[in-house]
């Protein structure tokens, strides 16, 4: 399949976020996690797939049934922090 750079893109934010699983990926753009592996590996840099492939070997909130019921889609609360500079 043909990816826009937008969507290849889009596609590798989604890989590398901790908590989009594999399976969210593959109802949007159609490549389950041996397609996704290929596609990581195409586009990326040999040591960035390398990283990416240690970051989510093995990590529980990548697919569905083994993430906890703790893990949602929202931002975990340490993602967003203000110091006290920014606040108005």
């Amino acid at each position: 399949m043909t990816y826009s750079l937008d969507e290849q893109s889009r596609i590798i934010e989604m890989a590398w976020e901790d908590r989009t699983p594999f399976e969210a990926i593959a109802l949007l753009y159609g490549l389950n996690e041996g397609e996704l592996i290929t596609f990581m590996r195409q586009v990326l840099k040999p040591k960035s797939f390398f990283r990416w492939r240690k970051r989510v070997s093995g990590r529980k909130t990548k697919h569905v049934a083994l993430r906890g019921n703790n893990v949602s889609r929202s931002h975990c609360p340490s993602q967003y922090k203000f110091s006290s500079a920014n606040k108005k």
